[in-house]
């Protein structure tokens, strides 16, 4: 979303009108899900992605053609084979596309995409609610309205929630948080790991007792690298409940000391890395130091996905994919996942 409103902000700029694509409700499999965007001009996609394939194709494609009509619209893409409109896809979903005509003269526009670019930048809460009609959005934070025009009140809760909402009349969806993962230990397994969250949007800082190894110029693009006493962690670092914590330091009596620490402490996701007999043995020690065994099961431990990871940068991409899917879960709560893949879409 960032990117999306930056480019939007530039392109108004330069007085180029353009067509803001969202996906306003999937069902069944379908490459992307709700909150999916991109972002349309004259002469096709700029930036952003609905799903790729045949209903990118024919969403920027109509896309470009509304622009030229200048027009707003609502379609739904059914992406299986039918008799009333067939794409071309097997996916065996379906997903309604909000297509939102942003005329550049209009400093509504303006005016909210800067908002929800400085909102993103500072990390606060805040909610985007656009209208199914395709007319300009409304930018809410827990203190109220932030841009555009006012929502009934009644619907603000029902809204403004940490999942997205579709409703008859509206689409909203909280502003993206770039959560910071907090990892003890700088060894080659963070350093590996350390470059890559950014690319998908993680903040990151790195922890570590030993001065070699927490040098910022191991760790491209870290927010912070510290050196710390693993006996008082918390004089380093404050976690919060939007953190994802990874311990993986020089030592198994290391690791226990820092995981006894968080265990006391808010957190998002947990992971630590070891073998299962060391799982074992550093989970009973816990329990006797009078960790409540239930809270144990909330730790990924053997941390990561499974792919047979044996190089620190094979370990490394399998832990992102951990930090991924627990990020898309929190997000969607209750509801079912969504998996973006087409390979490992819903039946």
């Amino acid at each position: 979303m960032r990117r999306i409103f930056s480019k939007l902000l530039y392109e108004i700029e330069e007085e180029n009108d353009v067509m803001l694509v969202t996906v306003a409700a999937d069902r069944g499999s379908a490459p992307r899900g709700a909150g999916a965007e991109m972002l349309v001009g004259r002469h096709g996609r700029i930036t952003g992605s609905v799903g790729g394939g045949a209903v990118e194709f024919q969403a920027e494609k109509m896309a470009m053609e509304l622009l030229a009509e200048k027009k707003s619209g609502l379609h739904e893409f059914t992406l299986r084979p039918n008799s009333r409109e067939d794409i071309g896809m097997q996916c065996g979903g379906d997903v309604t596309v909000l297509f939102a005509y942003v005329a550049a003269e209009d400093l509504r526009w303006s005016l909210l995409a800067g908002a929800v670019c400085d909102r993103i930048e500072s990390g606060k809460d805040g909610w985007l609610i656009r209208p199914l009609d395709g007319g300009v959005p409304s930018l809410y934070g827990p203190e109220g309205l932030l841009s555009g025009e006012p929502v009934e009140e009644a619907l603000i809760p029902v809204l403004c929630t940490r999942h997205n909402v579709t409703t008859d009349r509206y689409f909203a969806a909280p502003l993206p948080q770039f959560g910071r993962v907090v990892i003890f230990g700088g060894g080659h397994i963070a350093q590996a790991l350390t470059p890559l969250l950014g690319t998908v949007d993680f903040r990151c800082v790195v922890l570590d007792n030993r001065p070699d190894y927490s040098r910022k110029e191991l760790f491209p693009g870290a927010e912070d690298v510290i050196c710390c006493d693993y006996e008082d962690i918390a004089a380093s670092v404050t976690l919060s409940g939007e953190d994802y914590v990874i311990i993986m330091t020089n030592g198994h009596a290391h690791d226990l000391t820092v995981e006894a620490q968080v265990l006391r402490s808010p957190y998002a996701y947990l992971g630590v890395i070891g073998s299962r007999s060391k799982i074992a043995a550093v989970n009973q020690k816990l329990t006797e130091m009078g960790i409540d065994p239930e809270k144990l099961k909330t730790i990924h431990t053997p941390i990561g996905v499974s792919i047979r990871a044996v190089t620190p940068a094979e370990i490394a991409v399998s832990i992102l994919g951990e930090l991924i899917l627990c990020r898309a879960e929190i997000r969607e709560g209750e509801k079912p996942g969504h998996q973006a893949c087409p390979m490992h879409g819903q039946p």
